[in-house]
Parts: structure tokens; C-alpha cells; sequence
């Protein structure tokens, strides 16, 4: 069945009667003298509410692809867009105190103000654009009525006391941790997103271009409010939230972020979605209603920059909860396979262990070694070594691998017993073929011991190895255990020859 076309006459009676009560509040906005005068959220909401409810009137009927009415329809986006971040923003600015955020360098409240001028300015242009434009299509435009005129915001100071007794369930501690965990996790998770704080003006459409784009964002905002669902659901009301005094910040840290990333996804989206496409040209707007420059501002400066910078306050609150909520354990693993605990194993442990800032120890016989410290655990490495290199000898000599008085060369007797070594499964031939010298750098002793000298050699020139059972035991807390165990059982990071090799997802946040 062909699709049916609407007559304009019919469409534009339509509009008259959807859009009476919009264009009511928009004649309001438009008369306000001071942006203070609409930054007021009952009629934000309202503004909200009925642009929503027109722009997908509009959609159902295709008006973005109409030449008469697509200009109108991206007016009604831009205020809903922009009443809705007004709202967001007025959300941040009363929620403020109780949020109890740590103390920075930079004045938020007055950046939140800043940008609050920014968006209430673009909402009121918009509003008298918007008015133009309806004269332009013959739309009615209904006078400002009482309704408009009760929109007000007195708001008295302070809140209510907190005088409910805890009635949940306390299972917190153990939820605590996990939500710190979760928090680090995702303030990894966030990094790329969290770089622009370093970015220049310059810089700014190349950052978005690259990596920061809405779909990213919008990703990041659903798990910080799943974050704070969880607490909400599982803390908020709880015993503990009334002793520890850490967690309602940590409550405050996780919404400032959740709402901050708001804010920033929608301005992006703006960004993506209008301000580099061009509306339909009518004389009724010559110049854009935002201009590009003060919206990237108002996404690097403002909403991704304190995204960072609570981000990174919240870090160090969540390492010291992690600490008093730990959870003490041990686990044994058995080393890397491949030349131990080298570069790319104890790198892995210590930034995951740096990751959660709790202490770790890693025990090897007698000997104890601080997992937070890369050149620690290299240090393991010489008594795995020297176990590595006994366990040899004596295979050596229960082999019967160095025949006395043979008349051989040491370097084919040396060959051949490393050769057979390689063939019991003994150890793993790095170097093929294999190039040994034509003397022992031994210079004394029985032809064993030069065999035994020579594979110590190779051992230590990382030619030849081993695949040793050797045991290590990790003792600290039991989500950074559980961490470490996964990274073993992921060969620390590579195959047996030394390959990197993927991560599970858990620790992706060792990549990045």
C-alpha cells in the first residue's frame, strides 16, 4: 500500500492545536527580562514535557524532512535539548551541599553558574527564534497566561533530619568493597574520557572526533547510575551509612559524576547531531543559535573536567574505604611460565595491585616481597632461578645425561643433554637450533659440571626454560586476590614463549 501523504492544511491545523500550550511558555521565555527569571524547574520541566511530546508528533509525520517544517522541528530539539540540561544543571547546583564533595582547586559552583547563563541564554534565543518562526508557518500564538506566570521556585533553606532507623538488612561491608571496586573499575574504565582535562582548546574537536563521541558517554552515564542504584538499593538507609561518614560522600562522588556525564552526553549529541548539519536555510535564521566554540567549551571545560577531577577524588576515598572494609585472605598460583616473574608478569600484578591501593604481599619459601613494586617481584626471580637451576642438575644426573669419560667434546655432550632434557618435557628450546660454544666457560672441574654450567647459562640467557611448578602465595584483600588469580590464570599476560595475549574482561582495566 503507498505510503499517504498529509495535506499541509491538514498538518499545519494540527500543529496549531498540538502546539498552543508550547508556544504559550515559549512566549514567556521570550519576554523574561533576566535568565535567572527562566532557570526555574517547574517550568524547565514544563518546557521539557511539551517540546518532547511535539518534536515526536513532528517525527511521526516526518517534519525533518520537509522543507517547511523542518527548521521548526529542530527549534523544538534544541529547547527540549536545552531545557533539558538547564534542568540537569539546576539539579547539580541544589545538590551541591548535600552531595559532600571533597574539596578542589576550582570553583564548581560558580563554573555550574557559568554554564547554567550559557544554556538559559541559548533557551531564551531559541524561545525568539522560535516565535519568528511560527509567524513564518501561521501558527497561533496564544498570549501569556497565569499559568505561565506561577511558575516560581522559592526554595527555604536547609533539609529534613535524617531520623529514620535503619531497617535494611546489614550485609554492607562486603557491599561496600564491592562498590569501591566498582567505582575504580569504572574510573578506569573512564580514562579515555577523562584525558580531555588535558586537552587545549585546539584540541577539543579532535578529542571528540577520536574517541569522546555521545555513544561513549552515554555508556559511561548508565553505569555510573547503575553505581548508584546499587548503593542506593543496597547502602542508602543501612546502619553503617549512619557510622561511616565516607560512604554518603562516596554517594555524593558517584551522582555529581552520573549527572556531570548528563550533561555532557546531551551537549555532545548536540554537537554530533545539530551542529554540524545544516538546517533548512530560512531568513529567520541566518546564524547559529549555538555557536560551536562556547558549546565545546561547555563539554571540555565544564562537564568532562569535573567528570575528572571528582572522578579522581573519589578514587582515593574508595582505596582508603577498600583498606578499612578489606576482607584479608591468600592464594596460591603457580609463577608465570615463561622466565618468571620478568617484566610483563610483576608489571601486570603491580598495576593491578596499585589499581585498588591495598597492600599485597607475595610470599616464595621465606622470603616475602611487596606485590605493589614491579622490581620486588623481579627480585623473586633469583630464587626461582636458583630452584629453576637445582631442579636441572639433579635431573641431569638422574637422567644419566653425562656420560663419564665419553671422549666427546663438551659442546656435543652439553648439546645432547640439553636436547635430551627437551625431549623428556624437561624444558622449553628457545633458541633453534641451539648454539652452544666450543668450550665451557668453567674453567675447572668434571664434565658435569661444566654440562650443569653451561645450562645454567642458557637459563640465565633466557634461551632455555623450564615449566615449574613453583608456587607463589598472594595474601591481601579478596577482590584484588580474586583479580590476581584471573591475570594467572590469563598466563599473566602471555604464552609460554612470551606472546602477549588477551585479557578476560574483568581486566581490561590493565590495558588501558
Amino acid at each position: 500500500m503507498p505510503p499517504v501523504t498529509i495535506s499541509d492544511a491538514d498538518f499545519h491545523e494540527l500543529i496549531c492545536q498540538r502546539a498552543q500550550h508550547l508556544l504559550g511558555l515559549i512566549r514567556f521565555v521570550s519576554d523574561r527580562e533576566t535568565l535567572d527569571q527562566i532557570l526555574i524547574r517547574p517550568l524547565l520541566g514544563e518546557l521539557l514535557s511539551q517540546s518532547m511530546q511535539l518534536e515526536e508528533l513532528l517525527d511521526a509525520y516526518d517534519a525533518r524532512n520537509n522543507y517547511r517544517w523542518c527548521s521548526f522541528r529542530s527549534l523544538i530539539a534544541t529547547i527540549k535539548l536545552f531545557s533539558n540540561v538547564c534542568y540537569e544543571l539546576l539539579h547539580i547546583k541544589h545538590a551541591v551541599p548535600a552531595y559532600r564533595l571533597l574539596p578542589i582547586e576550582d570553583d564548581f559552583v560558580v563554573a555550574t553558574e557559568q554554564v547554567l547563563e550559557f544554556t538559559s541564554g541559548i533557551l531564551k534565543d531559541t524561545s525568539e527564534h522560535m516565535l519568528m518562526m511560527s509567524e513564518y508557518l501561521n501558527l497561533k500564538i496564544p498570549n501569556t497566561t497565569l499559568r505561565e506566570q506561577a511558575y516560581c521556585e522559592k526554595l527555604p533553606p536547609g533539609r529534613l533530619p535524617r531520623n529514620c532507623h535503619s531497617h535494611k538488612k546489614e550485609v554492607v561491608s562486603e557491599m561496600i568493597a564491592l562498590l569501591a571496586t566498582a567505582f575504580l573499575n569504572l574510573a578506569a574504565g573512564s580514562k579515555e574520557v577523562r584525558s580531555v582535562a588535558r586537552a587545549t582548546p585546539s584540541e577539543y574537536h579532535e578529542f571528540l572526533k577520536a574517541g569522546v563521541r555521545e555513544e561513549k558517554l552515554r555508556g559511561l552515564e548508565l553505569r555510573f547510575h547503575n553505581l548508584q542504584s546499587q548503593y542506593d538499593t543496597h547502602v542508602s538507609g543501612t546502619h553503617a551509612e549512619k557510622q561511616d561518614k565516607d560512604l554518603l560522600v562516596l554517594r555524593g562522588h558517584i551522582s555529581v559524576v552520573f549527572h556531570l556525564l548528563k550533561t555532557a552526553t546531551m551537549f555532545t549529541h548536540y554537537y554530533e547531531r545539530h551542529s554540524s548539519k545544516k538546517m533548512c536555510v530560512l531568513a529567520t535564521l541566518q546564524d547559529p543559535l549555538v555557536k560551536t566554540d562556547q558549546l565545546l567549551d561547555a563539554i571540555m571545560r565544564y562537564s568532562l573536567k569535573f567528570v575528572n577531577t571528582y572522578i579522581t577524588c573519589a578514587e582515593r576515598l574508595c582505596r582508603g574505604m577498600l583498606k578499612r572494609y578489606s576482607e584479608v585472605s591468600n592464594i596460591s598460583l603457580t609463577i608465570p611460565k615463561y622466565r618468571g616473574f620478568h617484566v610483563r608478569p610483576s608489571t601486570l600484578i603491580s598495576k593491578l595491585v596499585l589499581h585498588y591501593g591495598c597492600e599485597v604481599t607475595m610470599q616464595l619459601g621465606s622470603e616475602t616481597y611487596d606485590a605493589q613494586m614491579p622490581l620486588e617481584l623481579f627480585r623473586a626471580n633469583e630464587k626461582i632461578n636458583a630452584e629453576k637451576r637445582h631442579w636441572l642438575a639433579s635431573e641431569i644426573v638422574r637422567l644419566k645425561l653425562v656420560p663419564e669419560d665419553s671422549g666427546e667434546t663438551f659442546q656435543k655432550v652439553a648439546k645432547c643433554a640439553v636436547l635430551a632434557l627437551a625431549e623428556h618435557g624437561k624444558l622449553m628450546l628457545y633458541q633453534q637450533p641451539l648454539q652452544l660454544p666450543e668450550e665451557s666457560a668453567a674453567k675447572t672441574g668434571t664434565m658435569l659440571d661444566h654440562v650443569v654450567a653451561e645450562v645454567t647459562r642458557l637459563l640465565a640467557l633466557g634461551k632455555i626454560d623450564i615449566e615449574s611448578e613453583i608456587q607463589v602465595t598472594f595474601t591481601g584483600d579478596t577482590r584484588v586476590l580474586e583479580d590476581i588469580r584471573l591475570l594467572a590464570e590469563a598466563g599473566y599476560g602471555e604464552d609460554k614463549f612470551g606472546n602477549n595475549v588477551p585479557l578476560p574482561e574483568p581486566l581490561q582495566y590493565l590495558r588501558r
